[in-house]
C-alpha cells in the first residue's frame, strides 16, 4: 500500500486492470443472456467510471495530506529535505573552522574542527585537538588564515576555546539549540573537516541519547569521571571532524563531534558528540576563567540488578548504590553511608541508596551525574533521599568542587 501512493501511476494502471478483468470475469462466468450481459461499451463504462473516481480520491488525498514534524521541523519530500541542507550549508558552513595543530616548530601534527562561539572571536572545539600544541591556525572556508590562542579548556567534557583576533567578514555565530528537545531518529548534520577533506557535511539521524564518555584524566583515588546526556548519531563522523558542530535541520547546534566507537579508526555508525546543554554550561566560564567548576559529592556509585538488589536486602533497584566514600568530602560531612567492596563476594550490605536527589527520581548513577553536571553548583545545598535500612530518608548536603 505504501509503495501504492507513492506511485500514483502504478495505482491507477492497478485499478486499470482489475476492473477490466472483473468485467470480463462477470462476462464469462455469467449465463449468456441480454438482461445481465454487459456489453463492449458498458465495460468500458464502468473502467472510464472507477479509473475517475481513483483519480479523484488521488488528488484529494494528496492536498489534504497534512506534513508531520518533529519539534516544529517539517517532514519533507525528497526535493524539500535537498533545498533544505543546501540552505543550511550555505548558511552554517562559514562559521565552520579547520584547525591546525602546530609544534614548537611550526610544523601541522594534527588537525580538527571547530565552529563560531559568539562574534568576539571565541571559536569552539574539543579539548584532545587542541592539548599539546605549541600554536594553533585556523583557517576558515573562505580560504583566511588566523593564528589562535587557547583561552580555556575542560578535560572532563571534552570541550576547549580558542580565540582569534578577528572573524573574516559576514561569519555569523552558530546558534544553539536545546539538547532537552532532541529526538531518537530526528536528522542532523555534521560539518567538519574529515581526514583533512575540509567543509564535508554528512547526514543521519540521532540514534540514541543519554549514553556517556568517561573522561581523558584519571581521578583522585582512581577510576574517570564521564559526561552524561552524550549523543549518539550514525552521521560519518571520522578523525578531522573532532570538534565540529551537529546541527538539526533549523541549522541549531545540539551536540560537539567527539568520538567515534570502532575498530578500524574510521567511521562505523556509532558516533558520539557531546550535547549543546553541556555547551551552554562550560563554554561561559572557559571564557571567562579559563576552567570550569564541576559540583563534587566524593562517592563511587553503582547500579544494581534484581538479583544484586535482594542479596543486599534493598527494597528497589533503581537508585545509585555508594560502594566508596572520599574521606573529608561533602559525602563525608554529610554523614552518607557507603558499602564496601568485598573482592570475595561484591558488593556488601549497609550502603546508602540514592533514589532522589532535590526530589528529583534517580534511576541509576548516570541520573544522578546529569544532575550534578546540568543543574547544581559548587556550594550548593542540596537534599538527597537515600534508603538506610530499610527507611527512606532526607540528607542535606553542601556540594564541594570536584578536584
Amino acid at each position: 500500500m505504501h509503495r501504492l501512493h507513492r506511485s500514483p501511476l502504478l495505482l491507477f494502471f492497478t485499478v486499470l486492470i482489475l476492473s477490466a478483468l472483473a468485467c470480463q470475469a462477470l462476462s464469462i462466468n455469467q449465463p449468456v443472456d441480454s438482461s445481465v450481459t454487459l456489453s463492449q461499451y458498458d465495460q468500458q463504462e464502468v473502467v472510464t467510471m472507477a479509473v475517475a473516481t481513483v483519480t479523484a480520491q488521488l488528488a484529494q488525498a494528496t492536498a489534504n495530506a497534512p506534513l508531520s514534524s518533529v519539534d516544529g521541523q517539517p517532514a519533507m519530500a525528497g526535493t524539500d529535505m535537498e533545498k533544505s541542507l543546501v540552505d543550511l550549508y550555505a548558511r552554517v558552513n562559514p562559521a565552520v573552522v579547520h584547525i591546525f595543530v602546530l609544534d614548537e616548530q611550526s610544523f601541522v601534527v594534527g588537525t580538527g574542527s571547530g565552529f563560531v562561539f559568539d562574534t568576539d572571536g571565541h571559536i569552539v572545539t574539543n579539548n584532545h585537538v587542541v592539548t599539546g600544541s605549541s600554536g594553533l591556525e585556523v583557517v576558515f572556508p573562505d580560504g583566511q588564515r588566523r593564528s589562535a590562542e587557547v583561552v580555556g579548556t575542560d578535560v572532563d567534557s571534552d570541550l576547549a576555546v580558542i580565540r582569534v583576533d578577528q572573524l573574516p567578514e559576514g561569519v555569523i555565530p552558530i546558534p544553539l539549540g536545546d539538547s532537552n528537545n532532541v529526538k531518537v531518529g530526528q536528522f542532523v548534520v555534521a560539518i567538519g573537516n574529515p581526514f583533512g577533506e575540509a567543509g564535508s557535511l554528512s547526514l543521519g539521524i540521532i540514534s540514541g541519547l543519554g549514553r556517556s564518555l568517561s573522561s581523558d584524566r584519571i581521578a583522585e583515588g582512581g577510576g574517570r569521571y564521564s559526561l552524561p546526556q552524550v549523543i549518539q548519531t550514525d552521521a560519518a563522523i571520522n578523525p578531522g571532524n573532532s570538534g565540529g558542530p551537529l546541527l538539526n535541520l533549523a541549522g541549531e547546534l545540539v551536540g560537539v563531534n567527539s568520538a567515534i566507537r570502532t575498530s578500524t579508526g574510521t567511521n562505523s555508525g556509532v558516533g558520539f558528540s557531546i550535547p549543546v546543554n553541556a555547551v551552554r554550561r562550560v563554554i561561559p566560564a572557559l571564557i571567562a576563567e579559563g576552567v570550569y567548576h564541576y559540583p563534587f559529592l566524593g562517592i563511587r556509585m553503582t547500579s544494581l540488578d534484581l538479583a544484586t538488589q535482594e542479596e543486599l536486602g534493598l527494597s528497589q533497584a533503581a537508585g545509585a548504590y555508594i560502594t566508596d566514600i572520599t574521606p573529608d568530602s561533602p559525602a563525608a560531612r554529610a554523614g552518607l553511608v557507603a558499602s564496601g567492596f568485598n573482592d570475595t563476594v561484591g558488593l556488601i550490605p549497609g550502603g546508602d541508596l540514592i533514589v532522589a536527589a532535590n526530589g528529583r527520581p534517580i534511576a541509576g548513577p548516570d541520573d544522578l551525574i546529569s544532575f550534578l553536571v546540568f543543574d547544581a553548583e559548587v556550594g550548593q545545598t542540596i537534599t538527597l533521599t537515600v534508603i538506610r535500612d530499610g527507611q527512606q530518608i532526607d540528607v542535606p548536603l553542601t556540594l564541594g568542587e570536584r578536584p
